[in-house]
């Protein structure tokens, strides 16, 4: 029976510091979706962005990477209503300051 419950201890020490270690990669620290690496399904979670809007986005950044969170309204299909309601859950990683 010790046995047994040493194993299980183990076990979910492991999963927690794996769950506590590797966490989604484009999951920025801050819980924000970081616009540059996150999949499909992560861009869906935010507010009024469908699989539609979602593939957009993504086809964009293969072109042109995001430098600042404004650049999602060059996306068709994002215009100011939706970035005013997606801007304070989105990043670009490091971001620039446009001049």
């Amino acid at each position: 029976m010790k046995r047994n419950v040493r194993k299980f201890v183990v076990l979910i020490s492991v999963l927690l510091l794996f769950f506590t270690t590797c966490g989604p990669v484009s999951a920025a620290d801050d819980g924000k979706v970081n616009i540059n690496t996150a999949g499909k399904e992560e861009l869906t979670q935010l507010h009024r962005i469908g699989p539609k809007t979602a593939d957009a986005i993504i086809e964009y950044r293969q072109k042109t990477p995001f430098k600042s969170i404004e650049d999602i309204m060059e996306v068709k299909g994002i215009g100011q209503k939706t970035f005013d309601d997606i801007k304070d859950r989105i990043t670009v990683g490091v971001e620039t300051k446009k001049k």
